[in-house]
């Protein structure tokens, strides 16, 4: 099937489909949006390509363009052994891409004059005051010494708050507590008693020095409770998803939406495999059946290629989409400005207030546009937008680890060699 087949298809879909009729995207010719049909073609053999090798159980994407699909694909199975086929409204595990929905969620207290980015995070969090910094001793061991600065919330929003995810110099006193990895979904606490608990823990660095990835964004959404007097899912419920009309979002899923869910694989010896139904980072987690009680702010949620489109197409047009404003141009722009001057990053990108950046094309070596902000999630989902080119992509799938993989250049390189504009 060709892809303009594929759009008038789509046309269709987006018509007469009950799933469909959530969307108020437009499908559109790609060669109105200056993307060659033709072109196309080539990401989309090339994306199916992965599921026809067994490499991928399946994927879903969108590629907006001027606020319009360019390109839509649900490939290969939401559930490969029952032989559920992937769809367009198929749920994923989102993961880290939790965490820019709740970055967005403190520019808006800050815009409501509820909190500032530079406030000190024992302002809202007291356990979080005077904390202490464990540091190799050159022998394999560490000291504690007192931290050089107090946390602030800026520092948990560009992850230079040193703190990691558990395997630091003090590893072992984080595993003793029993913080080690992302996954929450398990726990039957409330969030804030969690991230209460691990402020007695030391960091793995001083505040505003190192960039380390880790528990940032899940104490950034105990600090949305505190600072809103609401729990994490009211809050981006009433100020994100029902403004944007993001209504497959979630951290745990409605009974009647289970069925949508994706299945997690793993890389086997004949193809990829279904991991285990145990509860734990690598496995399918416990998103419907479980405690429903741990709002994990980092790795937390779930969601749909259309919903997290909305939500980046809301940041590309300057914190707006179909009429409901959620944050200002002004604080979009501050978000995707990198933030961390002389901290070692990654080569070309700084990092800003919950997205990477593109300051330096050449260095990072693959097609782009200075300007481009996104990140990922450890299911294996990307997402990146690209202002200049008036671009969002969303790409979706399930699997961990997602070893010897390059789908993500695939998809990357497949995009930008269909622009003709």
């Amino acid at each position: 099937m060709t892809i303009l087949h594929r759009v008038l298809a789509g046309i269709f879909v987006l018509v007469f489909s009950g799933a469909a009729l959530a969307s108020e995207f437009v499908m559109a010719d790609p060669e109105q949006l200056g993307m060659s049909a033709e072109r196309l073609e080539v990401l989309d053999q090339r994306l199916k390509a992965f599921v026809e090798e067994d490499r991928i159980a399946g994927q879903a994407v969108l590629i907006l363009r001027n606020g319009q699909i360019a390109f839509t694909a649900a490939n290969g199975w939401r559930d490969k052994e029952d032989g559920v086929a992937m769809t367009d409204d198929t749920i994923f595990r989102i993961a880290s891409q939790t965490k820019a929905i709740v970055s967005t969620g403190i520019m808006i207290l800050q815009e409501q004059g509820k909190l500032d980015i530079n406030d000190p995070l024992g302002r809202y969090i007291p356990a979080w005051n005077d904390m202490r910094v464990a540091a190799p001793d050159g022998s394999g061991g560490y000291v504690l010494e007192d931290a050089a600065r107090p946390i602030t919330i800026r520092h948990l929003l560009t992850h230079t708050a040193g703190i990691g995810y558990g395997s630091g110099p003090a590893q072992d006193r984080w595993a003793e507590a029993g913080f080690q990895g992302w996954y929450f979904a398990n726990r039957d606490e409330p969030i804030a008693d969690t991230i209460a608990r691990m402020g007695s823990l030391p960091l793995d660095a001083h505040p505003g020095e190192q960039w380390i990835y880790g528990y940032s964004t899940d104490i950034l959404g105990v600090v949305v409770e505190k600072a809103s007097a609401m729990d994490l899912h009211s809050f981006l419920q009433q100020e994100i998803f029902d403004p944007l009309k993001m209504r497959d979002t979630h951290f745990y899923l409605p009974e009647d939406k289970r069925g949508r869910l994706a299945t997690v694989y793993r890389p086997g010896a004949n193809g990829v495999e279904a991991i285990p139904a145990t509860d734990g980072m690598q496995s399918q987690g416990m998103y419907v059946d479980g405690p429903r009680m741990s709002f994990s702010g980092g790795a937390g949620l779930l969601s749909t290629a259309r919903d997290y489109a909305r939500f980046l197409q809301m940041t590309l047009n300057g914190g707006e989409l179909d009429g409901e404003r959620i944050l200002s141009r002004k604080s979009i722009e501050l978000m995707t400005t990198s933030h961390l001057g002389e901290i070692p990053f990654r080569g070309g990108q700084g990092f800003g207030l919950g997205y990477f950046v593109l300051e330096d094309l050449g260095e990072r070596g693959s097609l782009g546009s200075e300007g481009e902000y996104g990140w990922g999630g450890a299911y294996h989902s990307t997402y990146w937008v690209d202002p200049a080119e008036e671009l969002v992509v969303v790409y979706l799938t399930q699997i961990i680890p997602a070893t010897g993989l390059n789908d993500y250049s695939a998809l990357r390189n497949g995009i930008y060699q269909a622009i003709v504009d």
